[in-house]
């Protein structure tokens, strides 16, 4: 094999925006291989079938760059569109340009204007010579979303204009405040029926209003596929458009009080066992508490279709308001049907076209049903911060399951043939294969990102804080083709300013603030580009502790959200007692001598951690055990000055057991574990009221600058 097709598809590469080598956590020097190169250029849209194809592809390729006239998507930061740039043959580059530019409002601006032959650069493309110069504009545009039409010798040109705020939304009443973190599938209390629900949750958000809290964060509440096929991983989602039936409380939807149906069920000996059995186990069994709570949703909704009233009213107009419903609902009912991915459904139905017959009508009836007692349940979350009251702090999932509606409907913004993963690192040494689909960076400007503002304004509608998993994905994303090892995985870059320009946008218009997440291997310009764009980054104090006592706990960002750990984490006490490495060892993922070397690095961190928090006297000197610890290390984070603490409830009774263990599936309970306390137990235990009183009483000393 000669080295002319390598060295051209290394040039096609860069010019598809794949990086071509990149340095892993060890320092090492790593290339993708060529197949792998040449996988992920096919879906980006390169004409090449083998590697013998790369110089072809390359000329097709720099000829359609300097062939498209006008960028396809623009930024006005602040509304500032003062210069375009532009690619045009030479002999159209003095000829008049004719604008006009449509506001989201539907106002039209034009002009004519010429380009700036000063600054012009000329090159040369498969025999055509080209000038690239810039436009003057010198719009002043409002914040929106416009369309930028050009004319140039009877030839039209377009592009979605970005007008945005360089960084997002920052509510000031909300600096240095606090705010609790549980997953809402084990969030339980006396009325719930084994898991978390809405109900629940609305009572979590008083209760931490009481104690002076702003949020509440939880994992992902979107919708996933708890039957055939089973994934009930929040960061496996069927869809981002719409809620998570499973946490709908059926005895709030407006037809209970009046539905006998849904009241016997309710009454009989066999529900009475179940419900018993869900409450007693220490562990979510969605499938059956499910179907439990479908059946109940079922016969709610058949009482509703046999009475004519306010409530039917009120159904008929949300069905009719939400468009993608209908579309959503027969996609769920079709995956009940068929029970298998719809990459294996029939052609028609495979590519989008569902009708009557395909599926069965009542399933369909009961997802848009559905929906509604979850939009209903959501969006009253929602309106306590509206009323003054504490707000949701929702999460964005870097992906979605592959077999899901969204993938099967907005399938061009997705990268179909690959998947995201990560590059082997200390704890992987082998790499990470996420198992869903990427965002592909052309599908979704071909679409004019509708999909992803679409799934951003789904959440921000209801939420006062927004987590954006895997931050580093606006900027870049690993990866892998399918068949291919982690190893082999390469990055491919986005357009980052698209995608903060939509963020910060959608976050002013729904008065959201915006979180990464950007922990682990993150890139230097990632965190800079978030503090220029008003992102606040994440602080997490195990990742935080030094063996130096002199310098145990350096001070978070104040643009952060700081806490102690993460759901990906193991909680305080685990962490404390070296619990997270003695399972590691379990796992295989460290040998005995590895697992006694991380023990004795433990020790180090905790003995530098007690020396400093002495020092600084948030400890006394006789504690001798984890809870004095625990409050002493949360009190120095809400005397802190990050802008937010977010408090694992967990953590407040030492809970030794983690909600998630990455790189396992049946080996661990993942997103399986309820508290181990209900809700109306810990609510009113002194200790945990204690260390939430502290914390308050540090915040708002801080936030008054005392």
């Amino acid at each position: 094999m000669t080295d002319a097709p390598i060295a051209a598809l290394r040039r096609l590469a860069r010019l598809y925006n794949v990086q071509t080598q990149y340095y892993d956590i060890f320092g090492q020097l790593r290339q993708p291989s060529p197949a792998s190169l040449t996988r992920i250029l096919q879906l980006l849209g390169a004409s090449m079938h083998k590697l013998d194809d790369a110089p072809d592809a390359l000329r097709e390729r720099r000829q359609a760059l300097w062939n498209r006239c006008l960028d396809r998507v623009l930024v006005a930061w602040e509304g500032n569109l003062a210069v375009v740039k532009l690619r045009l043959p030479v002999d159209l580059a003095d000829k008049t340009i004719d604008y006009q530019i449509r506001l989201e409002s539907g106002e039209c601006r034009t002009g004519a204007a010429q380009l700036d032959a000063e600054k012009a650069a000329t090159k040369e493309i498969g025999g055509v010579r080209y000038v690239s110069a810039g436009l003057a504009l010198r719009a002043a545009l409002p914040l929106g979303y416009h369309r930028l039409r050009l004319a140039i010798d009877h030839k039209d040109f377009e592009a979605l204009v970005i007008a945005a705020p360089v960084r997002a939304y920052e509510e000031r009443s909300s600096q240095r405040s606090w705010g609790i973190f549980v997953p809402l599938y084990a969030l339980h209390s006396s009325t719930s029926w084994g898991a978390g629900n809405y109900s629940d949750l609305e009572k979590l958000l008083d209760w931490v209003q009481e104690r002076g809290g702003h949020a509440v964060g939880t994992l992902p509440l979107l919708p996933t596929f708890l039957d055939e096929p089973f994934e009930p991983s929040p960061y496996a989602p069927v869809s981002r458009l719409f809620w998570n039936e499973f946490y709908v409380n059926p005895t709030q939807a407006p037809e209970f009080q009046k539905c006998d149906l849904a009241k016997e069920l309710l009454r009989s000996s066999v529900f009475k066992n179940s419900l018993e059995a869900f409450r007693s186990s220490s562990f979510v069994d969605y499938e059956q508490e499910m179907a439990a709570r479908r059946q109940t949703i079922e016969a709610l909704l058949h009482c509703l279709s046999t009475r004519s009233n306010r409530s039917g009213a009120e159904f008929q107009r949300f069905v009719q308001t939400h468009p993608q419903l209908e579309d959503y609902a027969r996609f769920r009912a079709m995956t009940e049907s068929r029970r298998q991915s719809w990459c294996l459904w029939p052609e028609r139905q495979r590519n989008g076209i569902l009708e009557p017959g395909d599926f069965r009508e009542d399933a369909r009836k009961y997802h848009l049903y559905a929906q509604w007692l979850a939009h209903e349940q959501v969006q009253a979350l929602g309106e306590k911060a509206r009323r003054g009251g504490p707000g949701l702090y929702l999460d964005f999932p870097l992906g979605v399951h592959t077999d899901g509606y969204d993938v099967w409907r907005h399938r061009n913004a997705f990268a179909l043939g690959v998947s995201g993963g990560a590059p082997p690192d200390t704890f992987f040494t082998k790499g990470q294969d996420w198992g869903f689909p990427p965002f592909h960076p052309e599908g979704l400007r071909d679409q004019d990102y509708r999909y992803y503002i679409d799934s951003l304004r789904h959440h921000m509608k209801h939420s006062v804080l927004l987590r954006i998993d895997h931050v580093m994905g606006l900027h870049r994303l690993f990866w892998v083709p399918h068949g291919l090892a982690p190893t082999e995985g390469a990055y491919v870059h986005y357009r980052p300013d698209e995608f903060y320009a939509i963020l910060n946008l959608e976050s002013h218009r729904h008065k959201t603030g915006i979180v990464g997440e950007n922990l682990g291997t993150v890139p230097p310009y990632v965190n800079r580009v978030m503090t220029q764009h008003g992102i606040r980054g994440m602080y997490v104090g195990q990742f935080g502790v030094h063996p130096d006592p002199a310098r145990a706990l350096e001070d978070p960002p104040v643009e952060s959200v700081s806490s102690l750990n993460t759901h990906d984490t193991p909680t305080f006490a685990a962490f404390w007692e070296g619990l997270d490495i003695s399972d590691r060892q379990e796992l295989g993922l460290l040998d005995v001598a590895q697992s006694q070397q991380e023990q004795e690095n433990r020790r180090w961190l905790r003995d530098s951690l007690v020396t400093f928090l002495k020092k600084q006297d948030w400890l006394p000197d006789d504690a001798n055990n984890s809870a004095p610890i625990l409050q002493a290390w949360l009190a120095h984070l809400a005397n802190g000055p990050a802008e937010f603490l977010l408090v694992s409830l967990e953590d407040l009774w030492l809970e030794t057991a983690p909600q998630n263990t990455p790189g396992t599936w049946k080996e661990r309970p993942n997103w399986r574990r309820k508290t181990r306390h209900p809700f109306e137990q810990y609510a009113a235990d002194p200790q945990v009221l204690e260390i939430l009183r502290v914390v308050d009483q540090l915040r708002r000393q801080r936030r008054n600058g005392s």
